[in-house]
């Protein structure tokens, strides 16, 4: 059970651990809250010397400090504005990697979600091939009704994974909060926010049917592309711990040589990888959120083969407009235009200047186009535009989160299989679809097709809203048929402010009868 003693003392733990392994020190000073200094200073005394990099000390100390930790890692490798870049940079080598459990337990986690032996529900189940913070894969075969054999993919939920996140995401609650009370900027990076948004990632992560249903949708949409698919679910055999899914024999994309030997063009895969992501997120508003190249394969058709669901990320038709229209704005050059975006979804204060956070846009801008296509990178530019945003009080936008990492994994996956990508000219004919399809005409009259539509639903409630009305004004009818009546309460309290001479209590007394009346009457 999470307790305020308990929060501290796990707390304590991990900031020893992190102290220890010398991670705590290489946090920038100038992110420290006012006053943390003595315990920073401390930090450093403790710290153990060796020849380690700090990146491996890094995945040393998360690891010790379990699987709550490593996603935790993974989330804040998109947040240089929390940990600082240069711990930033070492987070974002931090891998997913833990230690398998015994097949027994995997076996028996069947077994409480299919009620049938594992030796029933799979013909066969092979040991763990990989294990992650959150569940294990087998490969497995199964019977079709026509005898067919084919092999399957079993992912299968850590025991005792859920209760451990309880606990930790109680830890991190705390701090959070704590965070935002010490200091103005741990309230403007919104810390309880990325908590929140990290503990409803993990949530859907930890229930497999969730990310069935991922894939499904996922599958769905992009039905009608060539280039990329998702494997098909086994929904006879997906349990809340327990998924099942096509086995894909492909390549994976970090297997460069044997990309190659396969015959498969390198830069043109680095393409689909760039193209389909931000057809995902700016089209269907649903993109796979964590496309790091041991969750993506290229098939024998030379498809592009996404797996792993569990992290997905969604944007609303706001959300969409923004990132189309700042990247847009960025292909362009069109600062003025990128900047009013901002203040037009609300997210900088409208007391600010537009031409002010313009001037701020194109300093960040206007310096790529002096270098070369492989010097470019899109990600880093979205985060400088986000670290100058807090110059004009911008709050960090958790929906934009699971955006920027991915967009920060994507970018690097692609420039591995082609160094040299132009990501502008890569990422311009699927940005520039979208706002012509969306913010030109035909996006105009669909928005006015749409707005008819909701104005015919609201006639359709028509009546019934007259019906309500009718009702309200029969029961304040028969209420003051004989005239108000107040409650003796009031009728005493008015009295004795009225016996004491008290002018103005005995005034706002009776606005609050008025204020009673008017809610009667409305």
């Amino acid at each position: 059970m999470a307790t305020p003693l308990g929060d501290f003392l796990r707390l304590a733990r991990a900031g020893f651990v992190l102290a220890r392994e010398g991670v705590v020190s290489r946090i920038d000073p100038a992110m420290l809250p006012p006053g943390s200094e003595p315990l920073f200073a401390v930090a450093k005394l403790i710290e153990r010397r060796g020849p380690a990099s700090s990146a491996a000390r890094l995945g040393a100390a998360i690891s010790r400090l379990g699987p709550s930790y490593v996603k935790l890692g993974q989330f804040l490798a998109t947040r240089p504005d929390v940990v600082g870049a240069q711990l930033a940079r070492d987070l974002e080598t931090l891998q997913d990697r833990m230690p398998p459990f015994p097949q027994e337990v995997a076996e028996q986690t069947i077994v409480r979600n299919f009620d049938q032996p594992a030796s029933v529900v799979y013909q066969r189940l092979g040991p763990p091939l990989a294990a992650a913070s959150i569940a294990q894969v087998h490969q497995g075969e199964v019977s079709d009704p026509d005898g067919t054999v084919r092999k399957v993919a079993v992912k299968v939920l850590r025991p005792d994974v859920q209760r451990r996140f309880r606990i930790d995401l109680s830890s991190f609650y705390r701090a959070a909060r704590l965070g935002e009370r010490a200091s103005p900027e741990g309230q403007r990076l919104r810390l309880v926010a990325i908590v929140d948004t990290l503990a409803r990632s993990v949530a859907m992560e930890m229930d497999l049917r969730l990310e069935a249903a991922a894939l499904s949708e996922l599958a769905q949409n992009t039905q009608a592309e060539p280039d990329f698919r998702v494997p098909s679910v086994d929904w006879d055999r997906t349990g809340r711990e327990v998924l099942t899914t096509e086995w894909i024999d492909g390549i994976k994309l970090n297997d460069l040589e044997g990309l190659r030997a396969a015959g498969h063009d390198l830069p043109a895969i680095g393409r689909i990888v760039m193209q389909s992501f931000l057809r995902h997120a700016l089209r269907d508003g649903f993109f796979h959120a964590d496309m790091h190249p041991g969750n993506l394969f290229v098939d024998a058709d030379g498809r592009l083969v996404a797996v792993d669901c569990g992290i997905m990320g969604r944007l609303g038709l706001k959300e969409r407009r923004f990132l189309a229209e700042i990247l847009y704005g960025f292909i362009t050059r069109n600062w003025k235009r990128t900047a009013e975006v901002h203040f037009e979804a609300g997210y900088v204060p409208a007391h600010h200047s537009v031409e002010d956070f313009a001037q701020a846009i194109r300093a960040i801008g206007e310096p790529i186009y002096s270098r070369r296509a492989d010097q470019i990178s899109m990600a880093k530019l979205l985060t400088l535009l986000f670290e100058v945003t807090a110059l004009f009080d911008m709050k960090t936008r958790p929906e934009l989160l699971l955006l920027q990492k991915t967009m920060v994994v994507v970018e690097g996956v692609a420039r591995s299989l082609d160094p040299q990508l132009d990501m502008w000219k890569t990422s311009e004919p699927v940005v520039r679809n979208w706002i012509e399809r969306n913010l030109g005409p035909v996006g105009r009259i669909e928005e006015v097709a749409h707005g008819v539509s909701a104005i015919g639903r609201s006639l359709q409630s028509l009546p019934d809203l007259i019906a309500q009305g009718q009702r309200i004004a029969d029961q304040l009818d028969a209420a003051t048929r004989h005239g108000l009546t107040l409650a003796p309460e009031t009728t005493e309290a008015i009295g004795r402010a009225e016996g004491r001479g008290n002018r103005w209590m005995s005034i706002a007394l009776w606005v609050i009868v008025v204020l009673l009346a008017f809610n009667l009457l409305t």
